[in-house]
């Protein structure tokens, strides 16, 4: 299947295309002219320090007499044990001035507005159509424990996706349930679990095999699940673990195999057929994180590659918003007929030309969220995986690694900047990872500063990578199929203008940020719990204000 992805992808497209834009690269990128850029900047409180005694966004209306009769006192709705002893300390605004002070934060924001080519998370933009659907009363109103019969609507689209993503996949059956990533990570580990302990196999098979490279989120959710972690290390020539690595971890006390590929660092382990049969010799099952599925949608099937699951990142790749502090996201979990007796319940099915909830699942590993999953953003990915299609997400594919090689040649070309494991020759494919360490030897300027610096240009923070760092000083851009050639030559000039000030004055660049409207912030009390609070009642008491 890799020999498609490179034949296709990197030489048709890349030796037709790429050559001519590449050509120059360094001349076109270097001379393009960078915005100048300067923050709102906004003395702006807290919400919570705002507002004025008796203003209100709404008032209502007193309750008519009759329904006061019918229903009584709103108060006595309310059981005793939980009515308030006090009035919740909330700001007393207009609707206009909590518009204002919003309007205001967001001026404030980079994200997604301007640039950000966030790797190993496939930012990309949402579309505002898919919004809207999901925001209709027909979704917003409905709960998860109303009958069947007034669900269909909903469960249909459950259905659709789930049949979408067994055919870009090769597996039997989808669910929703988890709540992101490393949601349906710990939602394999627990099928995993399920399935060898109905064989009697569980006690002897404790171990789940995983790669430094892959998202550390595979190890924590093993090792959650009760699994002890078996990490391989990375080739050097290679940029990937060997097999006789995999080969020596191997045992009768393997449970699985948990790998993304392409890894976070872009690179594609081409031998990953063999990985699969290696595991599945020795009695394992296998996990594909399709986190990194943008580059190679519709070039490859998790189930044809020998994985007995997989899941894919709906609040990413499909086009919905990213998740951010716990949400909305939806990490899809989908595996063989023969694991799927033990997913979590209820699975969406079909009977005839209506759809249920089948809660009826004697070996499933259980719940691993509440009800049956996020439906607003399974409808936003249902929506764009039906108007992208197979030809549209293949396309997109193609863009993803161009876009990715076409920025590795203006990249390379800055000084200070290096690209990861540059002995090995595979090719990187949605994103590569570079490092600046040649950038702080020379100048002092480390990554955390050119992060900082950025923003002085209007583009979001670059991303660093996952922990821990293989690589030093590292940064990892992913462009995606959304951005326009231009975006990307602004991205690799700004990086290109930064490398300049570091060399000239790489004070400039170490106390940055400049333009933005809020200064570095002061990281010296991060651990100290008795200077922060989660809430705001805490910090009033933290800070004596109560």
């Amino acid at each position: 299947m890799m020999n498609n992805v490179t034949s296709n992808v990197m030489n048709n497209v890349m030796n037709n295309v790429m050559n001519n834009a590449m050509n120059d690269a360094r001349k076109d990128t270097m001379n393009r002219p960078v915005k100048e850029y300067h923050a709102p900047v906004w003395n702006e409180p807290v919400i919570l320090e705002m507002g004025y005694p008796g203003r209100r966004g709404v008032v209502f209306a007193p309750v008519e007499e009759a329904v006061r009769h019918a229903v009584g006192a709103a108060s006595d709705l309310v059981p005793a044990a939980v009515r308030r002893r006090n009035k919740p300390a909330l700001p007393e605004m207009s609707e206009p001035e909590v518009l204002y002070h919003y309007l205001r934060l967001s001026q404030q924001t980079l994200g997604m507005m301007n640039i950000s080519l966030f790797g190993t998370c496939t930012m990309k933009y949402n579309p505002q159509v898919n919004e809207a659907l999901a925001w209709r009363p027909e979704v917003t109103h409905v709960h998860p424990l109303q009958d069947e019969s007034t669900l269909q609507g909903a469960l249909e689209i459950v259905h659709g996706m789930d049949l979408i993503l067994r055919e870009l996949s090769g597996m039997d059956q989808f669910v929703f349930q988890a709540g992101g990533g490393a949601d349906a990570a710990y939602t394999s580990c627990a099928v995993t679990r399920s399935w060898f302990a109905a064989r009697g196999e569980l006690e002897q098979r404790n171990e789940i095999i995983t790669t430094i490279q892959t998202h550390p989120s595979s190890a924590a959710t093993a090792a959650a699940a009760g699994f002890k972690v078996v990490t391989l290390m990375i080739d050097e020539e290679t940029g990937y673990p060997s097999l006789a690595a995999l080969k020596a971890a191997v045992s009768h006390r393997t449970a699985a195999l948990m790998v993304n590929n392409p890894d976070d660092m872009g690179v594609y382990n081409p031998e990953i057929r063999e990985w699969t049969r290696i595991v599945h010799e020795a009695g394992g099952l296998c996990f594909y994180d399709h986190a990194n599925f943008n580059g190679v949608m519709t070039r490859l099937r998790a189930r044809e590659l020998g994985f007995d699951a997989c899941m894919f990142m709906l609040h990413k790749t499909f086009g919905a918003p990213k998740s951010g502090v716990g949400g909305p996201a939806v990490g899809a979990y989908g595996c063989s007929a023969e694991l799927a007796p033990f997913m979590p319940k209820p699975l969406v099915v079909r009977d005839g030309e209506r759809y249920r909830l089948d809660h009826d699942r004697p070996h499933s590993c259980g719940k691993i969220r509440e009800f049956w999953g996020n439906v607003p953003v399974i409808i936003k990915a249902y929506a764009w995986a039906r108007s992208m299609g197979a030809a549209g997400m293949a396309q997109a594919a193609d863009i993803s690694v161009l876009a990715n090689n076409y920025m590795e040649k203006g990249l390379l070309a800055i000084r200070g900047v290096t690209r990861s494991h540059p002995d090995a020759t595979s090719p990187r494919l949605e994103m590569t990872r570079y490092s600046l360490q040649q950038l702080k030897d020379d100048t002092g300027v480390d990554a955390h500063d050119v992060q900082n610096r950025m923003t002085d240009f209007g583009i979001d923070a670059m991303w660093s990578s996952h922990h821990p760092w293989l690589v030093p000083e590292p940064f990892t851009p992913e462009a995606g199929e959304m951005y326009g050639k231009e975006a990307l030559d602004t991205w690799i000039a700004v990086l290109a203008r930064i490398s300049d000030e570091a060399y000239a004055n790489p004070e400039l660049v170490k106390t940055a940020p400049h333009n933005q409207a809020i200064h570095r912030l002061k990281g010296a009390h991060l651990d100290d719990p008795s200077k922060w609070a989660m809430t705001w009642r805490a910090y009033r008491r933290k800070s004596s204000t109560a």
